[in-house]
């Protein structure tokens, strides 16, 4: 059958074919036309070697050991701007579990697909076929019909090669929906310790798409099923059977997903997302029972789980400015929101704690805490009364440097010194 393939790939694949080589589509982007889906990249494999195929196109990267040139097209999409034309490869083994240690080139498309890390992503339609042919070794088509992660070959030895792969697997299960077959899943949880060779940035890539995928609950389930999360977010894992207050329906681990599944299910951004997950991890540090109280105390765990979220965010290799921002959403999440006692100056140092930039996220972070704890919504009213106050709080200066008139000018004007007065 033929496939929605943009006018600029063909055009690149038919100037290889005229050339008198082959071009397959491989990869994500095949799986993706498989599922009806826009592909994120296109990639093209072919037997031409990397300088045949610098020859044919006018404008050219070349500056990696894999054999992958880039043709820098026309397009104004940014996902048609670059396309990747990789000869068929063999390679060795990967002593530091994420790269292979040198690749060989090769003549038949076999031999590529068959290095390739899950079935789905193991097919090929072939260019040079009006019909485009389908080649699929590996039974990916059936495996995306029933909706099913597995390897190519031996699980343990796809793992073994490139560890980041273990991620791979779950954030493809969350991204489409899918579950990861039984062989695949027992050698994630003998293998996740592999984890700890990959740089913390590949980590940190894979972890923020598996939150901003729709399933990324069950990711966050598997991960600490197979042992993943202890090897990235240990302290996560801590909220476990760690009982709250009689506010809360939830243990601290079911809380946090269920407020993190508010913010996936709204569409939050990652920043978000991520508070919304972190929000309550200083809970098991700051846990005390109180006679008076008879019930579980959590006095200061904002001010624990914001610095947690540092350190967190700081060893899997954030921005700054995204670990900043999270930790803030983090350590201001209680703020004082009855809208029939709370103060208009109240509302001004929340404003000014977090930033005008951030209040708004600061209220879906806690939006997202309501619902987690297993509570309603808050009533329309209510909210629209906040959401005024917050709006009037913006439009007066929050902090003396907002204010347009400084001291130099009060002096300037009053002709008077500096002191107390002014």
């Amino acid at each position: 059958m033929k496939y929605k393939i943009p006018p600029i790939v063909s055009q690149i694949t038919e100037v290889l074919i005229r050339a008198g080589f082959d071009a397959y589509l491989v990869g994500g982007c095949v799986r993706d036309l498989l599922l009806n889906n826009k592909p994120k990249d296109w990639d093209i494999a072919t037997n031409a070697k990397p300088e045949q195929t610098q020859g044919l196109f006018e404008r050219t990267v070349y500056e990696n050991k894999f054999g992958t040139v880039a043709v820098i097209t026309n397009s104004k999409d940014p996902i048609l701007k670059v396309i990747e034309i990789t000869p068929y490869r063999l390679e060795s083994k990967y002593s530091d579990k994420r790269h292979p240690d040198f690749v060989s080139f090769t003549n038949n498309i076999e031999d590529d697909l068959k290095r390739r890390d899950f079935t789905i992503n193991a097919m090929a339609i072939d260019m040079k076929a009006k019909t485009h042919e389908i080649i699929d070794l590996f039974e990916g088509q059936k495996d995306l019909k029933n909706k099913i992660i597995r390897t190519v070959g031996n699980s343990g030895d796809r793992f073994n090669e490139d560890a980041l792969r273990i991620l791979r697997a779950v954030r493809f299960a969350s991204e489409l929906g899918f579950t990861i077959n039984q062989e695949t899943m027992q050698a994630l949880k003998k293998q996740a310790h592999l984890l700890e060779m990959i740089a913390k940035e590949r980590i940190n890539d894979e972890f923020s798409k598996i939150l901003m995928s729709d399933n990324s609950d069950k990711a966050l389930e598997v991960m600490h099923e197979t042992g993943i999360l202890k090897h990235i977010i240990p302290e996560l894992e801590k909220g476990i059977g760690i009982k709250q207050n009689k506010d809360h329906k939830y243990e601290v681990w079911e809380h946090g997903i269920k407020a993190f599944m508010h913010a996936v299910k709204n569409n939050y951004s990652l920043e978000v997302r991520t508070a919304s997950l972190f929000h309550d991890i200083g809970k098991p540090h700051a846990r005390r029972w109180s006679k008076e109280k008879n019930d579980w105390t959590f006095y200061g765990h904002d001010v624990i789980g914001a610095k947690m979220a540092v350190k967190i965010l700081s060893r899997l290799k954030y921005s700054k400015k995204f670990t900043e921002l999270v930790a803030k959403l983090v350590r201001y999440h209680m703020f004082f929101s009855d809208t029939d006692k709370i103060t208009l100056s109240a509302v001004r140092r929340t404003v000014r704690n977090v930033g005008k930039d951030n209040v708004w996220d600061l209220m879906r972070v806690r939006f997202a805490d309501r619902i987690g704890m297993g509570r309603p919504k808050e009533t329309p009213y209510r909210l629209r009364k906040y959401e005024s106050m917050i709006e009037e709080a913006m439009r007066a200066p929050l902090s003396v440097s907002m204010l347009k008139i400084d001291g130099n000018k009060i002096m300037e004007i009053l002709k008077i010194p500096p002191g107390p007065k002014i």
